[in-house]
């Protein structure tokens, strides 16, 4: 998955809310790990706020 895609995914967990949402975006999160590394995914975490959101830790490996 490219960057960009998963700005664009993470972007539409979010504007539906919900406890549901959280798997889908824990799922993002986890790929863009394991394609690009825990400092993307990090930078993911820390724009969308997803430590507020969903309890996502930036370091935190999922």
């Amino acid at each position: 998955m490219t960057l960009d895609k998963a700005h664009e995914l993470l972007a539409a967990q979010i504007q539906f809310g919900g406890g549901y949402q959280r798997n889908g975006a824990r799922l993002i999160i986890a790929d863009v790990q394991r394609e690009h590394g825990l400092d993307a995914a990090d930078r993911l975490i820390r724009e969308f706020d997803l430590e507020s959101l969903f309890g996502f830790k930036p370091g935190e490996s999922l």
